[in-house]
């Protein structure tokens, strides 16, 4: 195959398989017992953050590079990439004795760009999303005659990217549906060609976050387009124009294109951590919001977890907005009378009920009449949305009237 032909076919996704085995592993479907409950299907997880490099980019990257001839290679590699790419292209050319350039965008987690240098790569830091790094990139493939090693509007790459199928019929092959992260559109494109070839009737549906929906206004404009921005907290899905060749494979093979907000991803983030001791990425989980969008039930459906690079303070931050979300954490103000032991008293109250108290603001400035009443910030933890409801309950109960802050 090479980058003319007009098509990606199920042996291409087969040849990629046995040209990459012996480096990308086969990640093991886990079944999801809280998920499936919560969502009235069989869920199983595809966890791709277990690649060597954190993520499935490696498969299609090591298979296109694999693929290039002696004077592509020596003349040296070059990508843009908001992070999982990078990691791929670089892991290849560190693991075949190749120098590689990468371009990241600015705005790259930290994570992301020291992990590529540390396979060898010269990271270039350039724009803020993915296709201004991609200008830059072409920019210094044209100064220094390297090679590109684009990350998604490749077949060699879609091909690569596409023996995640394979490996999910073989573990599952009454899979019915297969959820997958859209970015520039290369994973689904491997993932639907492949699938679609083993069982038609496998319905695929794309993820998109609601700030970068390129391929779903795409296809609904009836051409690849070019949003006027791409901004979500899943940073690897933030392209603002989806490539052409994925464009027309997305448009034959996939289903259904769903989005997701920045709330539903940092939920999902939080529930992976919590029931699963999973660490993903925003981009990573698109898939596992997006099962409470699908209208059916009962169906053995895979959400592929495309990656866990995630650097820690990103991490903390999403998993306190998964808390809110989830109802794990109630903030709200009560006005106190400006006596003593009017604190005692809701703390008493509080412990009643087993909400447990996490932060306090005790401000007599916040409050309008502050010469008889303060105004009292309490933050609590609790075990969902009935326990904050109790606590409301109770806390009128007892005289007081709450104002709720998150």
């Amino acid at each position: 195959m090479s980058v003319n032909d007009a098509t990606l076919t199920f042996d291409d996704v087969l040849a990629a398989k046995e040209r990459i085995a012996s480096t990308c592993i086969h990640t093991n479907l886990i079944y999801s017992h809280e998920l499936s409950n919560e969502y009235n299907n069989k869920v199983y997880l595809k966890p791709e953050n277990l690649q060597v490099t954190g993520a499935f980019k490696l498969r299609g990257a090591l298979n296109k590079i694999k693929k290039l001839s002696d004077e592509e290679k020596q003349r040296g590699l070059i990508a843009a990439s908001a992070g999982n790419h990078a990691q791929g292209v670089a892991y290849s050319g560190h693991a075949l004795g190749i120098p590689t350039t990468i371009v990241m965008p600015k705005t790259t987690p930290l994570i992301k760009v020291q992990a590529t240098k540390n396979w060898g790569a010269n990271v270039v830091l350039a724009g803020y999303v993915f296709d201004e790094a991609n200008d830059e990139a072409k920019r210094l493939e044209q100064e220094h005659g390297y090679t590109f090693i684009h990350p998604f509007d490749d077949l060699d790459v879609m091909a690569g990217q596409g023996t995640i199928a394979l490996e999910i019929l073989e573990d599952l092959p009454n899979t019915d549906i297969i959820l997958v992260p859209i970015g520039g559109g290369g994973l689904i494109s491997g993932v639907a060609v492949a699938a679609k070839a083993i069982n038609p009737n496998i319905k695929i549906i794309g993820v998109e976050a609601n700030g970068a929906m390129g391929m779903k206004e795409s296809i609904i404009a009836g051409h690849p387009i070019t949003l006027a921005s791409a901004d979500s907290i899943a940073d690897g899905a933030n392209v603002k124009t989806v490539g052409s060749k994925t464009y027309g494979i997305v448009e034959k093979y996939v289903d259904e294109i769903i989005t997701i907000n920045d709330e539903d991803l940092a939920e999902a983030i939080f529930l992976l951590v919590e029931k699963h001791k999973i660490v993903a990425e925003a981009t990573g989980v698109l898939p596992i919001a997006a099962l409470k969008k699908l209208n059916v039930t009962g169906k053995n459906v895979v959400s592929v977890i495309s990656g866990g690079n995630i650097d820690i303070l990103t991490m903390s931050s999403l998993l306190d907005r998964g808390l809110y979300s989830r109802g794990r954490l109630f903030c709200f103000s009560v006005k106190l009378k400006d006596t003593p032991g009017q604190l005692v008293k809701i703390a008493e109250i509080l412990a009643e009920v087993g909400a447990n108290v996490v932060k306090l603001d005790h401000n007599q400035f916040k409050a309008l009449d502050r010469l008889r009443h303060v105004a009292l910030e309490i933050t609590v933890e609790t075990n969902g949305p009935e326990h904050i409801q109790q606590v409301e309950q109770v806390l009128e109960a007892h005289g007081y009237a709450i104002e709720v802050i998150y």
